[in-house]
């Protein structure tokens, strides 16, 4: 599509009663970022409450009609998906407004490849837009979904603000509060959560106008403004939660944030020590609190209360026992039968799993051991799910499997027949494999000729417990008793017996491709090296989806291959690099750090690296910055390699931190060349063998990198002053 052009839905598809927008990015060094935000618009195109502004610390909207699925890893980088259930949206709205906004002075011109794609239930692509000549906005109206003579259709919009996210919530009339009464909000925050007195924040500039750029015609609002003044005042409903209760905040949304960015990423300070209280990460900074248009939610601590258990041999009795599973057949109905009967009975959780299937916002129940007609031999998916909207069904087949085992091919193609037979949307399936992108993990024959489409999913455990700890650790569920059951489900998912691991193993090819590394008899275009690099990928995946999960932040990987270029491609040209080096290579990035942690796999010398490069930024003499490095870096390990990064040649001085604590000055250039940054690493044994036990591979590159952000990156999680 190009600029202001537009189309209505029915005619590129039959299946989009649910949609998923995409908006996508990239940037040479893979680190650019956006966040993604949707306004919910009346007739008069204004927003009928703070509510309808979808953001990060907003993420469900619309009576559960628009969800913010977060970012999934591609080819060129990553995505950010929005799944929007159209049966769903309240009558009064008559636009859906998606953008995304930039923060720190960072502008949209600084991106490459900016894009919004829409894909219908099935997952199919009906559309794709290609934004350019926005240079110097720092938020962006990619597009919008509205209603015309009772349908809807999408307009490819490309509209820019310079004044940013501010500039574009108050056009469709959200609420921004002044940097002063921000201020006051957040220091009786951080009293009564800290017991201590909070500095007051500096008022910021006033509040910016919108202003927007961009030559690009599109159709305009209807006039009318929505009155001025401040947004509901007061306090919400109490919330009944153990140890306490907590008042729900009011709906509106600060305009003070982080970087300048008009409204802050959630966190409401330490967690409490009583279970069921209500709070946010403890990792947030105390100065980022949570925007008031997010409801009151409820989080467990990380810290239980202390046991009333006489000794340690006693244990706490659990919902979801594990210890008596014995057999894979016992593993995969008690997992299936335990994880659907939590999504049917925690909406949040249910719905975080089925958006992006086009699984609509409603009514949900479970299903296990369904026997349904198939020719003369019945069959028996693990579990079926069925969500009711308006009188519409939606219904998908789920198979499980756990332990490690595989997908079958001729079960999967059976309910997939079952499904296109019966009318069915979807067949689901989860094991503790991760799919990767171009690479399906069963082949399944589509069959054209039948006028109704099924669609193929796939969910991984790792999933499964990354969005489960995502709703009790970091942005809460309704109730003390839904945060209870996700603690119940994934205390069950861990256990040892549970076999819903995850990723677990590097594939029959690990060993001879590490042997042929070894004895330098390994060849380009060999299968087994691109084998090892689908599993590194998958690894790396899970590991992003382990710690994003255990931080409450964006947690993905870098890609950094050519723009447009072929995952297969991509894949095979690493497999070449893997046996011409004998290395594996992976970045990922953290929300909130300075850079991107580079993971490092030599399988010649069988040693991990992690490493991090941070910016040498802030002023001072050469020497001071090296001090505050040192300083900063107190409490990491001795064995720490600390080198210097020198503009215009690499590498500089280099050495580790126990020798540069009493000499710090012996990282810099000794002709006195310009610092631009410093480059910190780890090094670690590497696991030989394929699986998570112990002495595994996998098991020490989770080692490696816990060890590593928790000892080194914890300490450099911002810009250096």
């Amino acid at each position: 599509m190009v600029k202001g052009a537009n189309v209505g839905l029915s005619a590129l598809s039959e299946n989009v009663g649910a949609v998923v927008v995409g908006l996508g990015w990239s940037s040479a060094t893979g680190e650019g970022d956006a966040d993604v935000s949707v306004l919910l618009l009346d007739a008069d195109g204004k927003v009928r409450s703070d509510a309808d502004f979808c953001f990060y610390n907003n993420p469900v909207a619309g009576d559960g009609s628009v969800h913010l699925l977060g970012k999934t890893p591609t080819a060129d980088g990553s995505e950010d998906r929005i799944s929007f259930d159209l049966d769903a949206v309240p009558p009064e709205v008559d636009k859906v407004v998606v953008a995304a906004s930039r923060y720190g002075g960072a502008r949209f011109g600084e991106l490459d490849d900016l894009r919004l794609t829409l894909a219908d239930s099935t997952g199919d692509g009906l559309a794709r837009f290609a934004v350019h000549d926005v240079e110097e906005v720092s938020a962006l109206i990619f597009g919008e979904l509205y209603r015309r003579a009772g349908e809807w259709k999408f307009r490819a919009v490309g509209q820019g603000y310079a004044s940013g996210l501010a500039g574009l919530a108050t056009d469709y009339g959200v609420d921004i509060d002044d940097d002063a009464e921000t201020a006051d909000a957040e220091t009786a925050v951080a009293q009564a959560a800290d017991g201590e007195a909070a500095s007051a924040r500096t008022a910021g500039p006033e509040r910016a106008g919108a202003e927007r750029t961009g030559t690009g015609q599109v159709d305009a609002a209807p006039e009318g403004s929505a009155p001025e003044g401040p947004g509901p005042e007061g306090s919400g409903p109490d919330v009944e939660v153990p140890g306490g209760t907590s008042t729900a905040p009011s709906a509106r949304v600060p305009a003070q944030s982080r970087d300048g960015h008009a409204v802050d990423r959630a966190a409401t300070g330490p967690e409490p020590a009583e279970p069921g209280t209500a709070a946010a990460p403890a990792d947030a900074p105390k100065s980022a609190r949570r925007p008031r248009t997010a409801k009151k939610k409820v989080t467990l601590p990380r810290t239980a209360k202390k046991s009333l258990a006489d000794n340690d041999t006693w244990r706490t009795a659990r919902l979801f026992p594990g210890s008596a599973l014995k057999s894979d057949r016992e593993r995969e109905t008690r997992a299936t039968s335990v994880v659907l009967s939590v999504m049917a009975q925690v909406p949040e959780f249910g719905r975080r799993l089925t958006a992006a299937f086009g699984a609509p916002a409603g009514r949900m129940e479970t299903f296990t051991e369904v026997t349904l007609p198939h020719g003369e031999s019945p069959r028996r998916p693990d579990g079926v799910i069925r969500v009711e909207r308006a009188g519409k069904l939606w219904t998908a087949l789920v198979e499980t499997k756990t332990n490690g085992n595989a997908l079958k091919p001729d079960q999967v193609q059976a309910y997939m027949d079952i499904a296109a037979r019966r009318g069915y949307e979807a067949v689901i399936t989860l094991s503790n494999d991760v799919a990767l992108e171009g690479s399906p993990l069963v082949d399944v024959r589509i069959d054209r000729r039948r006028k109704h489409k099924v669609a193929l999913w796939h969910l991984s455990w790792a999933e499964v417990v990354h969005q489960a700890q995502m709703l009790i650790r970091h942005e809460g569920v309704g109730d003390a008793a839904h945060a209870w059951l996700l603690q119940e489900l994934l205390h069950y998912l861990q256990h040892e017996n549970s076999g819903c691991h995850g990723f677990q193993n590097m594939g029959a090819a690990w060993v001879p491709v590490r042997r042929g590394i070894d004895e330098e008899t390994l060849c380009q275009g060999d299968a087994r090296a691109l084998e090892v690099i689908e599993n590194w990928e998958r690894l790396v995946r899970q590991v992003c989806l382990r710690l994003g999960g255990e931080l409450g932040q964006k947690v993905l990987p870098v890609q950094r291959a050519r723009r447009g270029a072929d995952p297969g491609a991509r894949r095979t040209e690493l497999a070449d690099h893997l046996c011409e080096q004998g290395r594996l290579n992976a970045e990922i990035r953290i929300e909130g750090t300075p850079g991107v942690l580079g993971i490092t796999a030599d399988l010649r010398t069988g040693k991990l690296r992690t490493s991090i490069e941070v910016p040498a930024e802030g002023a001072g003499y050469p020497l001071a910055r090296a001090k505050r490095l040192v300083r900063r870096l107190s409490d990491a390990p001795a064995d720490l390699h600390i080198e210097t990064l020198v503009d215009g040649r690499g590498t500089g001085p280099r050495g580790t931190l126990e020798r540069l604590r009493p000499e710090p000055a012996d990282i810099l250039p000794k002709d006195g060349a310009q610092i631009t940054g410093f480059r910190l690493s780890l090094f670690k044994g590497m696991g030989a063998g394929r699986g998570s036990a112990e002495t595994g591979f996998i098991r020490s590159v989770d080692d490696a990198v816990d060890r590593f952000h928790a000892q080194v990156v914890a300490h450099v999680d911002a810009p250096m002053a």
